[in-house]
């Protein structure tokens, strides 16, 4: 372990399970106090899409426990990003548990898939909350910290749906119900790029990096098709760590993909404790065309 994220705080959301739990998980092994939030401290929270609620397994007490028990440091700060005065006070409350923030990533997010024929405004509304609003109200809430710091560093999860359709159209398009979903990611590249030039005189950048495919977790599970190639999580999650590390003025504004950045750039990838190396993994040609590889 490099220790690369020594004396840095970072706050996670979603990191319950799935793609949160893995990223807080590698930030701590790297060395930061990460602090992790989601609905529920110690039981799973429902989810409810489309009408129906889900219970999905996972909590920020599992979350601290497995960074612990890696030797890792983590504090759980439970919080409904869906509730405005939650949300509004979640970073003020990381500054005061973790005394700084030098890391956001902006994980958290909400996936009701239905095509626009179906889709009810509720869900349209919550999509854009979770994908567009929420970033923007924590980033906002970050930037006076990481200013007083001298820098800072946020990543926002974004999604190669938000890149341009491939075409001619794929049975997938026609039947998913992605369109909203991936207009908000295609929004929350959009923010990425333009807080970046925002940000950088200040010292902090701005990043987005998706999966290259798909990542099989809790909450993905639904909404995958049958028989879909999915990718190891921690090629996501070394690329998250990449885009944490060096100064604005080296790398901001990018939207990297798990499998292209760590290929492209000859990044080792390395498991979440970040002890073993993983081996080299090439993207796979039915990858969406659309992402460069070194990151748009």
């Amino acid at each position: 372990m490099t220790q690369r994220l020594a004396g840095r705080t970072a706050l996670v959301t979603g990191s319950s399970r799935g793609i949160g739990r893995a990223i807080a998980q590698r930030l701590a092994a790297e060395g930061a106090t990460v602090v992790v939030t989601a609905r529920s401290a110690s039981a799973p929270a429902p989810s409810v899409r489309d009408g129906a609620t889900h219970l999905l397994a996972g909590s920020l007490g599992e979350t601290v426990q497995a960074i612990e028990n890696a030797g890792g440091k983590a504090i759980a700060i439970p919080a409904d990003l869906e509730d405005p005065e939650q949300r509004a006070g979640l970073v003020d409350q990381v500054v005061e548990a973790a005394g700084g923030l030098d890391i956001l990533v902006n994980n958290a997010g909400f996936a009701d898939y239905s095509t626009i024929a179906e889709m009810s405004d509720a869900t349209f509304d919550r999509t854009i909350e979770h994908y567009l609003k929420v970033p923007f109200i924590l980033a906002r809430a970050a930037i006076p910290h990481m200013r007083e710091r001298g820098a800072g560093w946020i990543v926002n999860i974004g999604s190669s749906t938000g890149l341009g359709t491939i075409r001619p159209f794929r049975a997938y398009n026609k039947t998913a119900g992605d369109v909203i979903y991936a207009s908000a990611k295609a929004g929350l590249h959009r923010l990425t790029q333009g807080l970046a030039a925002e940000m950088l005189d200040d010292g902090i950048a701005v990043n987005a990096v998706g999966p290259s495919t798909a990542i099989m977790t809790p909450g993905a599970s639904a909404l995958l098709p049958d028989g879909y190639e999915t990718e190891p999580v921690e090629y996501l999650v070394q690329t998250v760590l990449e885009m944490s590390t060096v100064p604005a003025v080296e790398r901001t504004g990018l939207v990297a993909f798990s499998l292209h950045y760590p290929y492209a750039t000859n990044t080792p990838v390395m498991s979440l404790d970040g002890r073993t190396e993983l081996p080299r993994r090439e993207p796979p040609a039915w990858a969406n065309p659309n992402i460069l590889p070194e990151g748009i």
